[in-house]
């Protein structure tokens, strides 16, 4: 067909969808200025996973890893850059975060002559559902802690309850999916620190920080949950 009639019956369904400015449930709500639609535009032919081929593209990456690390506290020493990655979404960086902490888990269980086929991973019943995914796609048990009446986010004594020798990580959401409430994630690190001590492992954190990454650095700027904490190793955020 004429490609200006393939254009309006494609723009006529997506009508139907919903409208993403009024999308409370995603979190997908905020405005972007026109000028970062026409960046992203400009560059929208280019194969952004081909490094050696775009090289620059590569370097604005890399750029704003490090911005974003120093405004998450990381403890950059001079002249080292951070290490992190741009991803597709909080989906992909939480698979690639979770494949780390199991692949590292797993070398050391070898290292010390004991099982390492059966890992696991704590997190609340209120994760975005990419961390199940994450578990059934690699195989790692997903031992969630219950929500109760009243108090919709994880409960850092009952996770740490919940940690063993072959829990990978522990999960820790700042942005709850279902209220947008941020967990308690240096009352966590303290506890888990306490378990560490007293069983000799070194069950790390991650922080799902993808609706409020971008959020309490500004807000909230005293509020330690990033790598302040020892035991948060990653994070992941996204530009809702």
């Amino acid at each position: 067909m004429p490609k200006e009639a393939a254009y309006q019956v494609i723009t006529d369904e997506l009508m139907l969808d919903g409208n993403p400015r009024l999308n409370l449930a995603s979190f997908v709500t905020t405005w972007m200025e026109p000028e970062c639609d026409k960046l992203m535009m400009a560059s929208i032919n280019k194969n952004y996973v081909d490094m050696d081929e775009y090289p620059v593209t590569t370097e604005l990456q890399n750029r704003c890893v490090n911005m974003i690390a120093h405004l998450f506290n990381a403890p950059i020493g001079s002249g080292e850059a951070a290490v992190g990655v741009g991803t597709v979404g909080s989906s992909e960086a939480i698979m690639l975060a979770g494949l780390a902490f199991k692949r590292k888990w797993q070398q050391k269980m070898k290292s010390q002559g004991k099982p390492y086929d059966k890992p696991n991973i704590v997190t609340g019943a209120n994760v975005q559902v990419c961390w199940e995914k994450f578990a059934r796609y690699f195989e790692v048990e997903l031992k969630e802690v219950k929500l109760k009446e009243g108090y919709y986010v994880m409960d850092p004594v009952k996770a740490v309850e919940m940690v063993d020798e072959n829990t990978i990580c522990v999960a820790a959401i700042l942005g709850s999916t279902l209220t947008g409430e941020f967990e308690n994630v240096k009352l966590l690190n303290e506890l888990l620190t306490k378990k560490n001590t007293e069983t000799g492992w070194d069950t790390p954190i991650h922080v799902d920080a993808a609706s409020g990454g971008f959020i309490a650095p500004f807000v909230y700027p005293q509020l330690e949950w990033d790598f302040r904490l020892p035991l948060v190793k990653s994070i992941n955020v996204s530009g809702h």
